[in-house]
């Protein structure tokens, strides 16, 4: 089932607003990074704005008061990047929209896909999030940062590249190959005496 036919079609449609998937394309995974990533940017953001407000109100230092706008700008600014960066994973292609203030959306084919990985910090490993790191043949590469359950989305993507891996086939359809290479060097071997 496709997502626009799920109960979220809604969300699907945001994304189309800004992702040119194919009529044929199905949404498999979207994300963003979490939410609580931008935690460090966001205190010390407003430890510049506490400094800023108290340094000026106490000393009367007006040049002090510019931590303000800054501390501001530094929180605000590192929710604003993490709210609006999405990742997609199509039956197509991965997706990764970036901006604030402009756009920049990056596709990497499935097609072209060549190696995954995901890394963890100890934050990670603790919260369960990371990066997700995909290369392409060509030099290509995208990556999804602090996306929650790193391995789950890497094992999706691997699922819709398909593993070189593995062997096609099933036992039988082995065990019926197997005896027709076993007649065949037989015949051959027959042939040669």
């Amino acid at each position: 089932m496709s997502v626009t036919d799920a109960p979220g079609a809604e969300r699907t449609s945001r994304i189309d607003e800004w992702m040119a998937r194919g009529d044929e394309e199905d949404v498999h995974w979207s994300g963003h990074p979490r939410v609580t990533t931008t935690l460090p940017a966001v205190v010390v953001g407003l430890a510049l704005v506490a400094v800023g407000v108290v340094v000026a109100a106490t000393q009367n230092r007006l040049l002090v008061a510019l931590l303000v706008p800054v501390g501001l700008a530094v929180a605000v600014g590192a929710y604003l990047r993490v709210v609006n960066t999405r990742y997609v994973v199509t039956d197509r292609a991965l997706y990764r929209k970036t901006g604030v203030l402009s756009r920049r959306v990056e596709r990497v084919s499935l097609s072209r896909v060549q190696n995954s990985s995901f890394t963890q910090g100890v934050l990670g490993s603790l919260f369960d999030y990371g990066t997700v790191s995909v290369e392409a043949a060509g030099g290509g590469s995208i990556a999804f940062a602090d996306v929650d359950d790193p391995r789950a989305l890497r094992t999706l993507i691997e699922r819709q590249v398909g593993s070189d891996d593995d062997i096609p086939g099933d036992v039988d359809q082995w065990t019926t190959v197997l005896g027709e290479v076993r007649r065949l060097r037989s015949a051959v071997e027959r042939r040669g005496r």
